[in-house]
């Protein structure tokens, strides 16, 4: 092969190089892309809190507003699955709990024969409707080592009309707290009759130590 002949390969291998340069060069300028400050990927922030304040919770339903409105039929029929634990009967003797016979204004932990949890016996006072209606909310709220292993009614129309029933079980069933003219859903329902300790209730229908 003459001189002239690998000058034209040599030519042309060289141009090839040279141009495929050139495309790199002419690639890295049209598509740039400058290097991040921080390797890695923005996260998506969360959205804004609203500037608007949060709309206030629902007021409370009064006590005696609530008692004064539930059906004790209703309430005898939420109170069924409690005849597992209690007697309601007259004259019932104790079960897995106390029985319940006679509950509403009754000293608290006083059923001779039955085994009262500690904190139950010093919560004192009477079962009044305000103490019943915590302790059938949340029993451990009211007294921490309770016997009572139900978590507790959150519905506080199904706690007053158990109440409701509760009371009729009486030879003089005690009469229902005075409705104040205007009540309407305020404050946390009847304090006046709350027992000394911080109570919270549970549903009437569970184990052991309810009254």
């Amino acid at each position: 092969m003459d001189s002239f002949e690998f000058n034209k390969i040599a030519g042309g291998l060289l141009g090839t190089l040279l141009f495929t340069m050139a495309l790199g060069i002419a690639s890295d300028v049209l598509f740039y892309r400058p290097a991040p400050a921080m390797p890695g990927y923005d996260l998506p922030k969360a959205p804004e809190e609203s500037a608007q304040p949060a709309a206030p919770a629902a007021p409370e339903v009064p006590l005696p507003v609530l008692l004064a409105k539930e059906d004790p039929k209703k309430g005898e029929a939420d109170a069924r699955v409690c005849t597992v634990c209690h007697s309601f009967e007259k004259g019932g003797g104790v079960k897995i709990g106390p029985p319940l016979y006679g509950v509403v204004g009754r000293p608290i932990a006083s059923v001779p024969g039955y085994p009262y949890s500690d904190t139950l016996k010093k919560v004192g006072g009477n079962w009044t409707f305000a103490s019943l209606f915590h302790w059938i909310a949340d029993p451990k709220g009211m007294a921490s080592n309770t016997k009572m292993t139900f978590p507790g009614e959150p519905d506080p129309d199904k706690r007053a009309a158990i109440i409701d029933y509760l009371d009729t079980l009486s030879d003089s069933p005690v009469p229902l707290p005075a409705v104040q003219e205007g009540a309407a859903p305020t404050a946390t329902p009847a304090n006046a009759e709350a027992p000394a300790t911080t109570p919270a209730a549970a549903p009437a229908a569970t184990p052991p130590e309810t009254k």
